[in-house]
């Protein structure tokens, strides 16, 4: 993960949405595609309307892919999107 200087720590029952370094797309450690997450994260919304999505990807992922799963968040009624950085970077 990148790491940040405004970093904050975030509370857990959080939907994780991992993107690897090449270019995989993972929920609840399953692999999905692209064109499913927005079907996967209107589900785990309606199970958990309060959750927010947490963005886990890796440095050197492409950032276009990270902007598309953002965006197919978002059209799925995702209110608070954050991408994760490294905890070291969160200022204490």
């Amino acid at each position: 993960r990148p790491a940040a200087s405004t970093a904050q720590l975030k509370e857990k029952g959080n939907i994780l949405v991992g993107i690897s370094k090449d270019g995989l797309i993972y929920l609840d450690r399953k692999q999905i595609d692209i064109r499913s997450v927005r079907a996967h994260i209107e589900r785990c919304l309606a199970e958990n309307p309060e959750g927010g999505i947490v963005v886990v990807a890796d440095k050197t992922s492409r950032t276009g892919l990270t902007v598309q799963v953002m965006d197919q968040c978002r059209l799925a009624g995702a209110k608070n999107i954050s991408i994760a950085t490294s905890r070291a970077a969160v200022n204490e």
